[in-house]
């Protein structure tokens, strides 16, 4: 015949094959619940951290160069769960005593399957506790490794946030000292630059400025009168006839003349000299401006900077007094009484589905090597041919000789009584089945 198609045929399969199938499932249901009953307990034992909040804060308002929380546990947790961590763990408790035979990875491997952080944060999203929690086959081992990691994170909680404000601190205080330095000696170039460009700094220039202006104003008075003598010497030497104090005059104008270039020469050449100094007054204002605003973003870095380092050292201060976030021991590990659920039920019930199913498909595929039609239905499915009388099977142990109405009169006697009997075998089988199956899964829990 071919696949089931019915649901008279699943049932009749059933009914057929009822012994193949309650055996395979209470087998394999048993050897589930063996395995399940084998397998070692595992002891779960957890600690929980608060964090709690600062005591001291920067005005009120924040802790002065906060570390996050967060940051750190997770720096933590790294550092905990290294290879060199988890050996010193396993040394201290001399855990794996009874696995003389597993390598050192593979030892280390399992601790960091067995040790979580589980991390608790409020209403306002801020972390508030964490909760270490371990996992070991001896319920003592598993209260003693969560204290452990959990004393560590306190321990490391307390040492990072001081390591950070030390650290913070003393960069601070070398950006401070390089800056102050770095103005100590632009300052110290800005003072020998303005040395050697004095007179053309810009606060000079005005001055000079004002005195060519004087100059000038001398000179155009030294060549007016120097002028007026020259004219008045060439108007004397114009006479027919010179007297003798005409002659005289001419020696005093020609006194005078000399008198006045003289005095001429020096306030040329300083005149000179001035207007030759304005000229690189420019590139001398461009480079003090330059370096007016080098100093000035010097100063400002220098600012910022040592306002840091205050507060770094506000921190420093804070975290070695312990005033800062910090982790506190809220509840400690204790000792499990019962192993956490190591999942002995589920594989019982896997084992029962899985060994039923395995059932089912042997009795199908024992129908399907032995082709029969065994019901009107079938024939008629199959053959298209409606039967018209059905004889139902009669067992081999009630088929005797005695001739042929012996054999009727036994068909009719029993014909009457199989389906009871049928029934009452599969209610007493199917009862002693459940009856095994419950023993072995009480026994199991």
């Amino acid at each position: 015949m071919g696949p089931i198609q019915t649901i008279e045929d699943l049932i009749g399969l059933v009914r057929r094959r009822y012994w193949i199938i309650l055996a395979v499932a209470l087998i394999g249901t048993i050897f589930a619940a063996v395995y399940a009953k084998t397998r070692p307990n595992v002891f779960e034992s957890a600690a929980v951290l608060q964090v709690e909040l600062p005591m001291v804060t920067d005005g009120g308002q924040a802790p002065a160069l906060p570390v996050s929380t967060l940051q750190l546990l997770t720096s933590i947790e790294q550092r905990l769960t290294t290879r060199e961590n988890m050996i010193t763990l396993i040394e201290r408790h001399s855990l794996f005593a009874d696995a003389p035979g597993m390598s050192v990875e593979d030892k280390v491997d399992a601790m960091r399957r067995s040790v979580s952080f589980q991390t608790v944060t409020g209403p306002s999203g801020a972390l508030s506790a964490l909760i270490v929690s371990a996992q070991a086959g001896d319920a003592e081992d598993a209260a003693r490794i969560a204290n452990d990691l959990a004393q560590s994170v306190l321990d490391l909680g307390s040492e990072g946030k001081r390591a950070t404000a030390e650290a913070s601190f003393a960069f601070f205080k070398e950006q401070e000292n390089r800056l102050w330095q770095q103005m100590t000696e632009l300052e110290a170039e800005v003072a020998t630059y303005r040395d050697a460009n004095r007179s053309a700094l810009p606060g000079v220039r005005e001055a000079r400025q004002d005195e060519i202006t004087q100059l000038e104003t001398s000179l155009r008075a030294l060549d007016q009168e120097t002028t007026g003598l020259q004219s008045e010497d060439a108007q004397v030497r114009a006479l027919p006839t010179m007297r003798a104090t005409d002659r005289r005059r001419l020696e005093d104008i020609g006194q005078r003349l000399s008198v006045l270039a003289a005095q001429r020469t020096p306030l040329a050449a300083r005149k000179a000299a001035l207007e030759a100094t304005l000229g690189d007054t420019a590139e001398v204002e461009r480079a003090l401006s330059a370096y007016e605003r080098q100093l000035r973003q010097l100063q400002d870095q220098y600012t910022v900077v040592s306002q840091r380092m205050a507060e770094a050292e506000t921190a420093q201060s804070l975290a070695s007094r312990q005033q800062t976030e910090r982790f506190a021991m809220l509840e400690r590990a204790i000792t499990p009484d019962y192993p956490v659920g190591s999942g002995g039920k589920k594989i019982a019930i896997a084992g029962l589905i899985a060994s039923t199913g395995m059932g089912f498909f042997l009795a199908f595929l024992l129908d399907l090597i032995n082709p029969v039609i065994r019901t009107a239905a079938q024939m008629e499915r199959e053959l298209n041919i409606r039967p018209i009388v059905s004889i139902p099977e009669v067992p081999h142990s009630n088929r005797k000789s005695f001739g042929s109405k012996t054999i009727k009169s036994l068909i009719e006697s029993e014909a009457g009584r199989l389906p009871a009997m049928v029934g009452l075998r599969s209610l007493v089988i199917l009862g002693g089945a459940a009856l095994i199956l419950l023993i072995a899964l009480v026994s199991m829990l």
